[in-house]
């Protein structure tokens, strides 16, 4: 099921439509989609490089507004559904636990998910779930969509097609690396 929805995505891309179905998929893969807006938004790129940088921005704004309807549910759905379960089982403290040590770390929760394979949906909804500042939340996302697309525009602008299978099967292990890099460096600082 999950490869002919990958296709169907995919064939997209060669709608004439298709920069309004990348905005489509980039606001909803932020929240509930499973499959993420880089399978549209690479072939795009390829068909017509001179428009890399728009369909990256467009890919990014579409996010980002899709990141934060993935809040809104968080923030709405555990209130009306999540809040009243914990308090009937005596567990409303350890959430509270929870989403101060998320908080804690929310900027890099959002960095993370926005920027490696791991689902930013996930952390769309938590950072709404532990009520993480929305302006925190904002401008995280707006830096690790960013990165992540504008990247992908940037290397499939200045190289083309040879750059799309590492594009595909290696940046997000080279993104998550990165990450991993950066985040041993702050706490090798805090330890020091």
């Amino acid at each position: 099921m999950i490869q002919r929805l990958y296709d169907w995505t995919l064939s997209l891309a060669e709608h004439r439509h298709a920069l309004w179905v990348l905005a489509f998929v980039s606001f909803i893969e932020s929240s509930v989609f499973p499959i993420p807006p880089d399978i549209i938004m690479i072939p795009m790129i390829l068909a017509r490089p001179s428009r890399a940088f728009m369909i990256a921005g467009v890919a990014l704004v579409a996010s980002v507004l899709g990141g934060m309807l993935g809040y809104a549910i968080g923030a709405l759905a555990f209130d009306a559904l999540g809040e009243p379960i914990l308090n009937a089982l005596g567990k409303a403290d350890a959430m509270e636990a929870f989403s101060e040590r998320f908080n804690n770390f929310g900027f890099w929760a959002v960095l993370i998910a926005g920027v490696t394979p791991f689902p930013y949906k996930v952390i769309t909804i938590m950072s709404g779930v532990t009520a993480m500042p929305l302006g925190t939340f904002i401008a995280t996302s707006i830096l690790a969509r960013g990165l992540r697309f504008f990247l992908v525009a940037l290397l499939l602008y200045k190289f083309g097609a040879p750059v799309r299978d590492f594009i595909e099967k290696r940046l997000p292990l080279m993104f998550t690396l990165a990450v991993a890099l950066l985040v041993g460096g702050f706490l090798v600082i805090k330890v020091l």
